[in-house]
């Protein structure tokens, strides 16, 4: 009997002795903390990528991103659905690999000031308050301090930066004691949208990115690679059903209108650009962890 484990990102040594030796993949999500939530959120993704692989699969929960990395590299689990950032240090710290991009409609990043603040250019934010999300998210803080470098200006000293919650940031913009705002440009029009008392050209867009890379099911590198790319082949020709899967649960919305694709590693250098311009260079460790 094979042993197969999915929680989506181990390796390839002793892959012929694991091999024989299971029969079920394990499968983790890194943002997703407790079995009880990884069950009802990613339950249907679960039953449509047994439907479409002919293999079987069971959850691996994990309480942090570290804690994934270390089930790859103990090969305790297999498969790992992730986002950009997540992946980068990963793969750095257990070679684990992407396998399918999820990608996500409209997934990029703004710099977002008062429309009339005299804020007109990314460098005439130098000096300036600037808020971003969560510490070592890839649209909410890494993806804006890298328009910031991409404009020519220096995230980590051109800049007064905090990091606090995408709606506190708003409101601060609002009452002027930030003068920017960097964030997942898709989640933050979600809440301007929710404005009743201000007019629609209160803010603008100063700065975004182009769209950033895919989130992704990555392999552990014990993983064999003719299984791997089983799976992958077997995912792709039955998209439809894993993406409705994926989306069948509505803490997954920000999936809607995605599509499966394969994906190569070199597609995440720009994010290593991220982390090097947010003055982490050598991305071997979590940042915020």
């Amino acid at each position: 009997m094979k042993l197969k484990s999915v929680v989506l990102g181990l390796g390839l040594a002793a892959a012929s002795a694991f091999a024989v030796a299971a029969d079920t993949w394990k499968l983790a999500v890194t943002d997703v903390e407790g079995m009880e939530r990884l069950q009802l959120e990613w339950g249907p993704f679960k039953e449509a990528l047994e439907t479409a692989t002919g293999e079987s699969f069971e959850f691996f929960a994990v309480n942090s991103r570290t804690a994934a990395a270390e089930a790859l590299r103990a090969k305790t689990v297999d498969f790992v659905v992730s986002g950009p950032a997540e992946y980068v240090v990963i793969n750095k710290l257990t070679q684990a690999t992407p396998l399918i991009g999820l990608g996500r409609p409209d997934y990029h990043c703004a710099i977002v000031v008062r429309a009339y603040s005299g804020i007109n250019t990314v460098a005439d934010l130098k000096g300036k308050k600037v808020a971003f999300g969560d510490i070592g998210s890839t649209s909410n803080m890494l993806c804006p301090m890298q328009v910031l470098a991409d404009y020519g200006l220096d995230p980590i000293n051109d800049i007064e930066k905090t990091h606090t919650s995408r709606n506190i940031a708003h409101e601060a913009l609002k009452a002027g004691d930030v003068d920017a705002l960097g964030s997942n440009a898709g989640s933050w029009l979600n809440v301007r949208n929710k404005e009743t008392d201000l007019p629609y050209g209160f803010f603008k867009m100063l700065a975004r990115s182009g769209d950033l890379p895919n989130d992704m099911i990555m392999v552990g590198a014990h993983v064999p690679a003719e299984k791997a790319e089983e799976v992958k082949t077997a995912i792709l020709e039955n998209k439809d059903a894993v993406i409705a899967g994926i989306t069948a649960h509505e803490e997954n919305d920000k999936y809607v209108g995605m599509d499966l694709v394969a994906i190569e590693d070199s597609a995440y250098d720009y994010v290593r650009s991220m982390y090097s311009n947010a003055g982490f260079p050598q991305f071997d460790n979590f940042i915020g962890d």
